[in-house]
Order: structure tokens, then C-alpha cells, then sequence
């Protein structure tokens, strides 16, 4: 099942990519979405390949991307993209970014494809089928100890106008673990997790596209998604905590505060 789709989604993930990897350090047109929320001609370019192929071969679903909004009619399925989920690090040449790609049906994110070009790794992920990267599976890793974990985490983008809101749950984690990581992907954040780099991860106001994907893949890696509050996380929630699962009562502890 999904068999299809995911060949389509791991092919428009690679065409994207393969245009972010020609743009990268040339990308000279960037617009100000907000203070610090940016969008490059390489963001465009790679929707709009990525939106062509997805669109021709399954015409009758719904589409929700980053720059072109929700497009197709209102049906079961709709597919969450992001062309290039870590802008701000792509316009300044820090080849820390992805396309992330992911099918909802019927409520249920059942498919997830990120691809980091810079690097060639292609994480995937469907439901019930296990997590993999670049065709090896994936398991989250074993750390069962808060204080010897390493975290992701990153920051919303209105943070300048309210950084007392995200400061202090930053300080209570960086007090509490072995160390935290902001690298300015969520969906790699996720992939992370997945692959056991990272045993954890949590962020606030995140978009649909930004965390889809990523939630199918650390789910089939055997991984834990909630809220801050420790509620089940879908990609429409406003917080998420991902683990590795041995330490995520651990990370709610503190969110939850």
C-alpha cells in the first residue's frame, strides 16, 4: 500500500533537492516574510517542481505547501510540502536544510519523505512499514537517561518580539541534559531523532509542512510524539516533544512547566 505515492514522493523530494543543490550560495532574490522569516527564487523554484510531479500523478488530491497555500479539491488525502525547510540556513549557505514531503489520509499522516541534498540522505517512512535512510532501517537510540541525552530544539520566529516566552524552557533543558543542538531544520531535527543522532527534540509554533514528515519517520523508528503538555501530537498542534520514548516523560516534565 502507498507503494506508488512513496516512489513519487522520494522522486519530486530529489527533483526539488537537486535544484536547491544547484542554488545554494546563489541565491541573490530573498523576500522578508517576516523579521526573520525568509523565502529564496530557490523556494519557489523547487515547490513548483515538486507540485507539478505530485499533482500529475495523482490529480485528485489536496495540496498544502509553504509558499502556494492549500490548492485541489477537499477530499481524503492531502499532501504537506515543504520545498526547503530551513531557509534562513540555505541564503546563508549553511547546508543544514531539506525538502519534506508527506500524505495525510483520512486525518492520518501515513507517508513521510525528507531529503537532505547537501548530504544524499533521503529518509522515508510509511505507516506500518518502518523508517529508513537511504534504504537502511532506522530505530531511535537507546539513551534512557535525561541527563545523558543530546537534544534539537528551535525557536518560532516572532522569538525576537517574546524571547521570555521560549528562554526560560530553554534553560530549564540545557540545565537538565547533556547537551542541546539548534540547527534550523525540523523536519532533519526529526529525521535525527529518528536515526538516533538526537534522542529528543521540541519546539513550538511549527507548521503543518514543517513536521509532517518527520512525524511518520521517528514514529516507524520506534519513537514518541506529544504534546508539551503530553498530549498525542498531530501536525496541526501548536507544541511537540519527539524522543526516542525512554526519555520522554523526562522532556514533559519540563515542557509541561
Amino acid at each position: 500500500m502507498f507503494e506508488e505515492e512513496l516512489s513519487v514522493a522520494k522522486a519530486a523530494a530529489r527533483r526539488g533537492g537537486d535544484i536547491l543543490l544547484r542554488m545554494l550560495g546563489d541565491a541573490h532574490h530573498i523576500v522578508k516574510k517576516g523579521k526573520i522569516d525568509l523565502v529564496t527564487e530557490a523556494d519557489l523554484a523547487a515547490e513548483k517542481t515538486i507540485l507539478e510531479l505530485i499533482a500529475g500523478h495523482f490529480p485528485e488530491d489536496a495540496i498544502l505547501a509553504e509558499e502556494s497555500g492549500k490548492q485541489g479539491a477537499k477530499g481524503s488525502r492531502t499532501w504537506l510540502i515543504d520545498p526547503l525547510d530551513g531557509t534562513t540556513n540555505f541564503a546563508h549557505g549553511f547546508p543544514f536544510f531539506a525538502v519534506s514531503i508527506a500524505l495525510e489520509n483520512e486525518d492520518d499522516v501515513v507517508l513521510g519523505v525528507v531529503y537532505n541534498p547537501f548530504m544524499d540522505e533521503l529518509f522515508e517512512a510509511v505507516k506500518d512499514k518502518g523508517a529508513f535512510l537511504n534504504g537502511v532501517s532506522l530505530q531511535v537510540s537507546g539513551t534512557d537517561r535525561l541527563d545523558e541525552s543530546l537534544l534539537a530544539t528551535g525557536f518560532p520566529y516572532d522569538v525576537h518580539k517574546r524571547p521570555e516566552r521560549v528562554m526560560p524552557l530553554l534553560e530549564k533543558m540545557l540545565t537538565r541534559v547533556q547537551g542541546v543542538r539548534r540547527l534550523g531544520s525540523a523536519a532533519l531535527d526529526l529525521c535525527y531523532v529518528a536515526a538516533g543522532r538526537m534522542d529528543g527534540f521540541w519546539e513550538e509554533d511549527l507548521k503543518p509542512w514543517d513536521t509532517a514528515a518527520g512525524v511518520v519517520i521517528v514514529r516507524e523508528a520506534g519513537g514518541r510524539l506529544t504534546t508539551f503538555s503530553g498530549e498525542p501530537y498531530t501536525p496541526y498542534m501548536p507544541t511537540m516533544v519527539a524522543s526516542n520514548g525512554w526519555i520522554h516523560e523526562g522532556m514533559v516534565a519540563v515542557t509541561r512547566r
